[in-house]
């Protein structure tokens, strides 16, 4: 996604873009959301706030679907008092009507923020269950250990079959695991250790 916002900015084509490209489309993809302003995106990557500013109206123009979840998210917030999760879980938003500019920006970001994060928690938890009964169900040597954000780390013996099948199945879970209008997608990686990919 950070190529591909990257490719829109800079009018390129997505194999044209620089890793300082990806790198700026990423900052802005998860700043812009949550209402980083043009002299906060300038400081962070080191360009113009008219640099950052044409940036962050590339950004809306491209994704006119964004600039509509946030500001409706917001009008939800400030009518009713909380956010909900894609499953349901509400969060008050204390401070969204208030006169003092500082605390209401701090709110909106918070009513931004828990729709996106805590839907991301949801889906995760959902297929950190089916991927578990899953495993028990067929059992399978392989065991999960952890999450981290919106990874999953497993243990699993190297024999190729059995990684091959646990690979299918943790992505058949995890991609199933809820269903939106676009589909959920999800990249494994194998190796000795968790370290290698980070």
């Amino acid at each position: 996604v950070h190529r591909a916002t990257a490719a829109l900015i800079y009018n390129i084509p997505p194999e044209q873009v620089s890793a300082e490209m990806r790198r700026a489309a990423k900052t802005v993809n998860f700043g812009v959301m949550y209402g980083m302003s043009a002299f906060r995106l300038s400081s962070q990557l080191g360009i113009s706030r008219t640099e950052a500013k044409t940036f962050i109206e590339q950004y809306f123009a491209m994704y006119s679907g964004v600039k509509r979840f946030i500001a409706n998210t917001i009008d939800f917030a400030k009518e009713n008092g909380f956010v909900e999760t894609i499953m349901g879980r509400r969060r008050t938003i204390r401070g969204i009507n208030s006169s003092n500019k500082i605390e209401k920006q701090g709110a909106e970001r918070i009513a931004i923020n828990t729709p996106i994060q805590g839907s991301a928690a949801d889906i995760v938890k959902k297929a950190m269950i089916d991927v578990s009964s899953e495993l028990e169900r067929v059992k399978s040597p392989a065991k999960m250990l952890l999450q981290v954000h919106d990874e999953l780390i497993f243990s699993c013996p190297s024999d190729e079959n059995i990684l091959k099948e646990t690979q299918a199945l943790i992505r058949e879970k995890m991609e199933g695991a809820f269903t939106l209008n676009v589909p959920l997608r999800v990249s494994i990686e194998s190796g000795a250790n968790w370290g290698l990919f980070h």
